[in-house]
């Protein structure tokens, strides 16, 4: 996979990549600050992209997040790394008010910066050279379109983390498609530091309105209270969906309890900007048609959800 990277990058910056020497090559440090632990199963996904990344191409990489969603905390783990002059950095950018100043210093020490995941609007007004993940709104939008064809009219949208830009972003697409044909969706917030306090809300949300008859979850963390809550209480009149995959998601799809997973395939979100950045470090070359390199929206159905089980098993999808 990383040949076929470096071919890309070399046939869109119109020159080949030169070999590097491997003193070179592991002289090379990238360090990747997220808002999410690499033990949370969506983003575990991500830090094996990183660590199958970093053994292709022999540099040196270390995965670091808050101990949970903290802004504060977050911004000073990129302040303590910019500290230790690493040869790249790769951010995510839940929050650009919070974040930004961090980021915009890594880039002032000549560091050069990718961010992920969230913050495809804003990253280049940061500093950042490439943004590798999927557009947040268009992304609910889309979730919202096939629930609207399903027949959902009245949905939920179960954020986990409001005030992240990208959840709220993704609610507010998912608000406007449903409304576009007629229906209205509104956000649910719920902690899922308790998933059982999480899962009763949903439930209790479903009963104390009757015309709800659909439920989007934002993640595979909250999709498990959420969906439990749907066949708990909404079994029958509630259609269920989510963003991002587990087995237990793909399971749900598979069995018929699921419409569709929407795929931002977060393991070329770890991969693609370790890959970037050595080949950047070394060449000063990067791909071309624009600073987003999208990894999604997909969407995972029924017909498709099998095949990609036993990947997900194996911490790729």
């Amino acid at each position: 996979m990383f040949a076929l990277v470096c071919a890309l990058l070399a046939a869109a910056c119109g020159q080949s990549a030169p070999p590097a020497a491997s003193s070179a090559r592991d002289s090379i440090r990238i360090v990747v600050v997220t808002h999410g632990q690499s033990s949370d199963p969506f983003w575990s996904v991500v830090s094996n992209g990183v660590r199958a990344a970093a053994s292709e191409v022999g540099v040196r990489t270390e995965y670091q997040a808050p101990s949970r969603f903290d802004m504060v905390e977050m911004s000073n783990l990129i302040d303590a790394v910019v500290a230790t002059k690493p040869s790249g950095l790769v951010v995510s950018i839940p929050d650009p008010a919070a974040l930004g100043p961090s980021i915009k210093r890594a880039v002032a020490a000549g560091i050069p910066v990718i961010s992920i995941n969230s913050g495809a609007d804003v990253s280049a007004s940061l500093g950042a050279i490439l943004h590798v993940g999927q557009t947040e709104y268009e992304a609910g939008l889309g979730a919202g379109e096939r629930m609207a064809a399903s027949g959902v009219k009245h949905a939920l949208c179960v954020n986990q983390e409001v005030g992240n830009a990208a959840l709220d972003q993704r609610c507010r697409g998912f608000a406007d498609a449903l409304s576009k044909a007629g229906g209205k969706a509104r956000v649910l917030a719920v902690d899922l530091a308790n998933p059982d306090d999480a899962q009763q809300r949903v439930v209790n949300a479903m009963n104390s309105d009757k015309t709800v008859d659909g439920v989007l979850a934002l993640g595979p963390t909250g999709a498990d209270p959420a969906l439990a809550a749907v066949l708990q209480a909404g079994a029958g009149r509630v259609r269920f969906a989510t963003f991002d995959l587990s087995p237990r998601v793909l399971e749900a799809i598979r069995d018929g309890q699921a419409l569709f997973a929407v795929d931002q395939q977060q393991y070329l979100q770890g991969y693609l900007p370790i890959v970037f950045l050595a080949t950047y470090i070394k060449t000063l070359a990067l791909p071309g048609g624009g600073r987003v390199i999208l990894t999604g929206p997909g969407f995972v159905t029924r017909e498709t959800a099998a095949r990609v089980i036993d990947l997900s098993r194996r911490g790729i999808r």
